[in-house]
């Protein structure tokens, strides 16, 4: 079979067993795997204590100026309401898509703790890292560390990291820790963790670090935030109070796109939405 035939096999397997129950660890795995695959990319594991990470890169790295890191979502936290899943590995991951879909190959993906490598399943990383600690400080450090190895990887000199969803926040943090950022860009990105538990009537991310608490340090990174005007996830609301935080100029921009959710349409038309901030 064809690595294109293959790959939409494998989708339309997925979008049959969600139908009924959530894709396995296993295959989720296996469609992050096919979608790199298909862009010749390849998967690495990155110690990062107490984690180790998934990352995907370029199979064939060359040295670059600029590295961009984009950072996964929340993926699977929840099944419902109030049932945590037992494994968050993402049933889409969307900034893997938009990573692949970055122009160049100076990028690479960097996924949350306990995503895609069977951690959960077998034991090895508490619940409390994809619900209430999800951004906890052990979280954002090895989140860090993971990326000053790519860089190493690829002998960048600076790095611009992508956030989508929560993984917004997980950039933010992390940029606000480092002097190499040359710039932030969030998807969806969960901004103000306090005020989202607020407006989504659900308990606060208590063991969690909050990205609105970190302003002053992110002052001098240029930041711009892309929203969905339809996302009610994280509403278009959310980075404007995040941006409205920002006392001096020259403030983030944010960037609301008509028509756009929660999920849709980023990874279809990120070519172009990436070159529009260039």
């Amino acid at each position: 079979m064809s690595p294109l035939r293959r790959l939409g096999a494998l989708l339309t397997a997925l979008a049959l067993t969600g139908c009924a129950l959530a894709p396995s660890p296993q295959e989720r795995r296996a469609l992050a795997d096919e979608l790199a695959h298909q862009k010749g990319w390849q998967a690495e594991s990155i110690a990062a204590e107490p984690f180790t990470l998934l990352a995907y890169r370029p199979l064939r790295v060359v040295p670059v100026e600029t590295l961009t890191v984009y950072i996964e979502g929340d993926g699977l936290a929840w099944l419902d309401g109030s049932t945590p899943s037992p494994d968050p590995t993402p049933r889409q991951p969307l900034a893997l898509k938009l990573a692949l879909a970055h122009p160049g190959a100076n990028a690479a993906y960097l996924a949350r703790p306990c995503q895609f490598r069977g951690d959960a399943e077998a034991g090895r990383c508490s619940q409390a890292y994809w619900t209430n600690k999800r951004f906890a400080p052990e979280v954002i450090a090895a989140s860090n560390s993971a990326v000053d190895v790519l860089k190493a990887q690829f002998g960048a000199r600076h790095i611009q990291l992508v956030g989508y969803s929560g993984g917004g926040a997980v950039a933010a943090l992390v940029a606000a820790r480092r002097q190499d950022v040359s710039l932030l860009v969030t998807v969806a990105g969960n901004l103000d963790t306090q005020a989202w538990t607020r407006l989504m009537r659900i308990s606060p991310l208590t063991g969690s670090l909050n990205p609105a608490d970190a302003r002053a340090q992110l002052a001098h990174i240029r930041q711009v935030h892309y929203s969905g005007e339809a996302d009610q996830v994280v509403p278009p609301a959310m980075a404007e109070a995040f941006v409205a935080g920002f006392w001096n100029a020259p403030r983030p921009e944010i960037r609301v796109i008509k028509g756009y959710g929660h999920t849709c349409c980023w990874a279809e038309n990120w070519t172009s939405l990436w070159n529009a901030i260039q």
